[in-house]
């Protein structure tokens, strides 16, 4: 198979909140997606970078789709616009909503705990910007 061996990238936490990132991606509202650089820090991970294609997993481990980014950006949270708001497919109105609901799931318990913290968000916290195409909507499991 010709994505066997690709890199996993899991949304959010298994449940709700990545099976509905999932089917958004697989119905094409879901372009882009954001990290807290800190987390990439702490796992000792590189930033991700344009033309790496990654397996989107879903809630049970499984690979779901294939996305490759096309667009890789470390900004601060403040430079979030709209645009890229609505660009995440979670139906953000505009950027001070998207900023309200990744505050929270950057400060939220799974986040703290593999932290070893609650990270402080400001206007200054720098997230990686990641927009995407997909490439196999429906692959195979491995």
């Amino acid at each position: 198979m010709e994505n066997e061996g690709l890199p996993a990238l899991e949304l959010a936490f298994p449940g709700p909140e990545r099976d509905s990132g999932v089917a958004a991606i697989k119905d094409g509202r879901k372009t882009a997606l954001t990290g807290l650089v800190e987390i990439y820090e702490h796992a000792g991970e590189p930033l991700p970078e344009a033309g790496q294609r990654f397996a989107v997993l879903d809630s049970d481990g499984e690979p779901a789709v294939v996305i490759e980014l096309v667009e890789v950006r470390v900004v601060p949270i403040k430079e979030v616009d709209d645009d890229y708001a609505v660009a995440e497919g979670r139906g953000y109105a505009d950027a001070a909503e998207w900023r309200t609901a990744h505050e929270a799931f950057f400060r939220s318990e799974g986040v703290t705990e593999f932290l070893g913290r609650t990270p402080v968000i400001d206007d200054d916290t720098l997230v990686v910007t990641e927009r995407f195409r997909v490439v196999e909507p429906e692959i195979a499991v491995w």
